[in-house]
């Protein structure tokens, strides 16, 4: 991870470095992923200002505090990014877990009941936007298909990626 500590209107000191690298270090221990924190140190008059501004993949935090102390407000700082990368990692891990639900699910056919046929089920939430919206989820997704509300026909479509690179629009049609 790349550590920057910055000082402000006051000047540097090797031990205050030290110390942030280490408490910043030690975030590693919540989130494996971070990429760069970025820890600026300021001080006018008697107000001591810690600010940590931590990013990785996916994710960018940031927390300031202000006390009399620089070692005080930098430990505060560093609480209140703990305390974001811990709710962030529980969401995350929450999202993970509940994303996908399986069932057997059989199907009628003429000739009777075929049971075994597994289909995965996701819930989708079909938030209104454009095209052009979509097709900038789709790109960032992993799929082959992305569900929307199509704000312009004011209905459900679908904006499938085919074999060959390109995109297609699926909309309903009245019956």
């Amino acid at each position: 991870m790349n550590i920057t500590v910055t000082f402000r209107h006051v000047g540097t000191s090797d031990g205050l470095r030290n110390y942030a690298t280490q408490k910043v270090e030690r975030l590693r221990k919540f989130a494996r992923h971070l990429i760069d924190a970025h820890v600026i140190l300021d001080v006018e008059k008697q107000r001591h200002r810690a600010e940590i501004v931590v990013s990785g993949r996916d994710l960018q935090l940031s927390a300031a505090e202000e006390t009399n102390d620089l070692y005080s407000a930098l430990d505060l700082a560093l609480d209140k990014i703990e305390r974001q990368l811990k709710k962030w990692d529980d969401k995350r891990k929450n999202r993970k877990g509940q994303r996908f639900t399986e069932a057997p699910v059989s199907r009628a056919t003429e000739a009777g009941e075929l049971a075994g046929f597994r289909i995965t089920m996701r819930r989708v939430p079909l938030k209104p936007m454009s095209l052009e919206e979509a097709l900038l989820q789709l790109q960032q997704a992993n799929e082959d298909f992305f569900l929307f509300h199509n704000e312009a026909t004011d209905s459900v479509a679908v904006l499938h990626r085919r074999k060959d690179g390109e995109f297609a629009l699926i909309q309903p049609e009245p019956a």
